[in-house]
C-alpha cells in the first residue's frame, strides 16, 4: 500500500512536474513568440525607416542632379550670351574697319589727285628749268657757277633771317616780361644825383686888378704856375674870372685850389706859387683818399687795398659825357647788387665789380691800354678777388664774360650810362652822331627815308615795300645795328626800327 501510495505520489508528482514543465514550456513559448513578434515588428519598422531614408536620399540626389543640371544650363546660357556679344563686337569692328577702308580709299584718291597736281606743277617747273637752263647755256661755267651761288646765298639768307626772326620772337616772348620786371624793380630802387663838368674850371677873383698880378712881370708868375700845375691859365676880358684849362681833372683841381689860395693870400710870386701848389696837392690827395673811402661806404664794399681806394678816389674829378665817374661807379655798384639779388647771383662780387669796373679811367691818361685792361691789372696787383677782376676786365667785352656777375656788371654799367639825364654831350657831337646814324641807314638798298629820334637813342628806317619784304626788314635792322656798333662811339644803346608799309589810294570822281 505504501508502495502504491508512493507510486501514486510519484505519479502525481510526475504529472504535476509534467504540468509544471508544460506550463513553463508554454509560458516560455508564449514569451518567445512575443519576442519573435516584437523582433519582427522592430525589423519591419527598421525596414520602413530604411526605406524612407533611401527614398529621402534618392529625392536629395535627384534634387542635386536637377540643381547641377540647372547650373550647367545657366553656364551654357552665359557662354551663349558672351558668344553672341563677341559676335556683335566683331560685327561692329568689321563695320568700323569697312568705314576705315572707305576713308583710306578716299584719302588714297585725294592723294592721287594731289600727286597728279604736283606732277603737273613739277612738269611746269621742269619746263621753266629747261628754259632757264637754255638761258644759262649761253653763259660761261664761271658765270653759271656765280649765278647759282648768288641764288643759293639769297635763299640761305632768307631762310636764316626767317629762322632768326622766329627765334627772336620766341625768346622775346619769354624774356621780355621777366626782364622788364627785374629792370623796373632795380631802377626804381636807385636814385642818384646828376652832375656835369667840362675840361675847364672858372675861378672867381675879387677884381680885375688881380689879373696883372697873376700874370706877373713879363709873365713869370703865370709861367711858374703853369709849370707847377701842368694846366693852362686863360686870362681874357671876361670880368672877375680866371679860367683854368687842362685835360687832367686832378691837375686842374690842384690848380684851382692853389689859385684860390694865392688869390686869398694876395702874395703872388714864383716861390709862393710852388708852396701853394704843394699844399694844394696834399689837400687834393686827402680829398681823393676821403672820396675813395666814402665811395666804399656808399657802395657797401669792404676789404680793398688802400692803393685801390686811392685810385678809385681819383675818379671824383673824372667825367665822361658830363657824368661824374665816381658817382657812376657807385651807381653801377647799386644797380649790380640789386640785379644780382633779383637773379640769385653773388651779390658781393657783383657789387665790388660794379664799383671797380671803371678803375682804369683814373690812370688811362698816364698809361697805355684800355681802361678795362688797366683797371683789371691794378685790381689784380693789389689782391682783389679773381671773380671781381674778371668783372672789371669784361665790362666792355674786351674779355668774354664767363660769369653771371660779369654780365650783370655790363648791364648795370649800361643802365647807369643810358638812363635819362645821366650823360650829356656837346651840340656838335650830338648833331654829328645823328647825321652819322641817318647816313648809315640811308646807305642800304631799299631805304626810302631814315630819322634819328629820341635824342639819337633810336633810328627809324622807312623802306620801300616793293623792294624789301618782312624777312628783309628784319635782316636790315640787324645789319644796321651791327654797322652802328662797328663804326660809331656812343653812350648807352641805340634801337633800330624798320618800318615797312604798303598804302593803296584811289580817287572817286
Amino acid at each position: 500500500m505504501e508502495s502504491l501510495a508512493l507510486l501514486a505520489v510519484g505519479v502525481v508528482a510526475l504529472l504535476v512536474g509534467a504540468g509544471v514543465v508544460y506550463f513553463l514550456m508554454r509560458t516560455n513559448a508564449a514569451s518567445m513568440l512575443n519576442r519573435a513578434q516584437e523582433d519582427a515588428r522592430r525589423t519591419r519598422e527598421d525596414a520602413e525607416t530604411r526605406a524612407r531614408a533611401i527614398d529621402l536620399e534618392a529625392e536629395k540626389r535627384a534634387l542635386e542632379h536637377r540643381d547641377e543640371a540647372e547650373r550647367e544650363i545657366r553656364e551654357l546660357k552665359r557662354d551663349l550670351t558672351r558668344s553672341e556679344r563677341r559676335l556683335e563686337q566683331r560685327e561692329e569692328a568689321i563695320e568700323r574697319r569697312a568705314e576705315g577702308l572707305e576713308r583710306t580709299d578716299q584719302s588714297v584718291r585725294d592723294r592721287t589727285a594731289n600727286l597728279d597736281q604736283r606732277e603737273t606743277a613739277i612738269e611746269r617747273e621742269a619746263e621753266s628749268t629747261r628754259t632757264e637752263l637754255e638761258r644759262i647755256a649761253a653763259l660761261t661755267a664761271d658765270q653759271a657757277r656765280q649765278e647759282l651761288l648768288d641764288r643759293l646765298d639769297a635763299e640761305l639768307r632768307d631762310e636764316a633771317a626767317r629762322r632768326v626772326r622766329a627765334m627772336e620772337t620766341s625768346a622775346k616772348a619769354e624774356a621780355d616780361a621777366r626782364s622788364r620786371k627785374i629792370l623796373a624793380t632795380v631802377m626804381q630802387r636807385m636814385t642818384s644825383e646828376v652832375t656835369a663838368e667840362t675840361t675847364v674850371t672858372v675861378v672867381p677873383i675879387p677884381s680885375d686888378d688881380l689879373k696883372g698880378r697873376i700874370i706877373g712881370r713879363e709873365g713869370r708868375n703865370i709861367r711858374a704856375f703853369e709849370a707847377a700845375t701842368g694846366c693852362d691859365l686863360i686870362i681874357d676880358d671876361t670880368p672877375e674870372v680866371v679860367t683854368v684849362s687842362g685835360f687832367d681833372p686832378v691837375r686842374r683841381e690842384i690848380a684851382r685850389v692853389a689859385l684860390s689860395r694865392l688869390i686869398q693870400d694876395g702874395r703872388i710870386q714864383p716861390t709862393r706859387i710852388e708852396e701853394a701848389v704843394d699844399r694844394a696837392r696834399k689837400e687834393v690827395d686827402q680829398m681823393i683818399d676821403e672820396a675813395g673811402k666814402q665811395a666804399l661806404v656808399d657802395a657797401e664794399v669792404t676789404g680793398l687795398h688802400p692803393e685801390v681806394v686811392k685810385t678809385l678816389g681819383k675818379l671824383r674829378f673824372r667825367f665822361s659825357y658830363g657824368q661824374n665817374q665816381l658817382r657812376h661807379c657807385i651807381e653801377t655798384a647799386w644797380l649790380a647788387s640789386a640785379l644780382a639779388h633779383e637773379l640769385g647771383a653773388n651779390v658781393e662780387v657783383a657789387r665790388a665789380g660794379g664799383l671797380l669796373h671803371d678803375l682804369g679811367k683814373a690812370v688811362d691818361r698816364e698809361m697805355e691800354g684800355t681802361h678795362a685792361r688797366l683797371g683789371g691789372e691794378i685790381a689784380k696787383r693789389f689782391g682783389v678777388p679773381r671773380e671781381v677782376v674778371h668783372c672789371v676786365e669784361a665790362h666792355h667785352e674786351e674779355v668774354k664774360p664767363e660769369t653771371t656777375e660779369a654780365v650783370i656788371v655790363i648791364i648795370a654799367d649800361a643802365i647807369s650810362g643810358s638812363r635819362p639825364g645821366a650823360r650829356r654831350e656837346s651840340v656838335e657831337e650830338y648833331i654829328k652822331r645823328l647825321e652819322s646814324l641817318e647816313a648809315i641807314a640811308n646807305s642800304y638798298d631799299g631805304v626810302e627815308q631814315s630819322f634819328a629820334v629820341q635824342a639819337g637813342r633810336e633810328i627809324r628806317i622807312i623802306v620801300r615795300p616793293e623792294q624789301v619784304d618782312d624777312v628783309g626788314a628784319s635782316r636790315l635792322a640787324r645789319d644796321v645795328s651791327r654797322r652802328i656798333e662797328e663804326t660809331m662811339q656812343y653812350p648807352g644803346e641805340i634801337r633800330v626800327t624798320v618800318v615797312r608799309e604798303t598804302r593803296a589810294s584811289a580817287t572817286a570822281h
